[in-house]
C-alpha cells in the first residue's frame, strides 16, 4: 500500500549526502531529481524514500511522532546504516539493538534509530531470531 515516503528538508544539497550514503548501503540510488527534490529506491521495487524543499516555499519542520523505518536486511547492515547515518550529519536516537519481547516465535524486533541532519527521524530495523 505504501508508495514512498517525504521528508523536508531546508538544505538538499546536504540531505543528498546523508540519503545517498544510506540508498548505497540498501543498494539503491536516486529515482528521481528536481530542484527542490530527490526520491531514492527503484521504479519498480519496494517503496523509496525523498527528500523535499516544502512546496508552499516555508521552511521544513520535523513532525512530532513521526519515523520512516528502513527494513534492513540482517543485523550487520542495521548497525552499518545507523553508522553511516551518524558519519553523514545525523544525530543517535537509540544504537542497535532489540526492542521489546520475542514474539510467540522467537522473533524479535532489532533496530537502531536516528535522526537526519533536518532532524527527522528514522531507524533501520527488522525482525530476527532472538541470539
Amino acid at each position: 500500500m505504501l508508495g514512498y515516503v517525504t521528508v523536508g528538508t531546508n538544505d538538499l544539497e546536504r540531505a543528498a549526502k546523508f540519503y545517498d550514503a544510506i540508498a548505497a548501503e540498501m543498494g539503491v540510488g536516486r529515482m528521481m531529481e528536481f530542484d527542490t527534490f530527490i526520491a531514492w529506491g527503484n521504479m519498480d521495487g519496494a517503496p523509496g524514500i525523498a527528500a523535499t524543499k516544502p512546496f508552499d516555499g516555508e521552511e521544513a519542520t520535523v513532525g512530532n511522532g513521526v519515523m520512516v523505518a528502513l527494513e534492513a536486511k540482517d543485523r550487520d547492515q542495521v548497525q552499518r546504516i545507523y553508522d553511516i547515518a551518524l558519519a553523514n550529519g545525523g544525530s543517535d536516537e537509540g544504537p542497535p539493538g532489540p526492542r521489546g519481547e520475542p514474539d510467540a516465535n522467537g522473533m524479535v524486533f532489532y533496530a537502531g534509530y536516528f535522526r537526519d541532519p533536518d532532524g527527522n527521524k528514522l531507524n533501520a530495523f527488522l525482525m530476527d531470531k532472538v541470539e
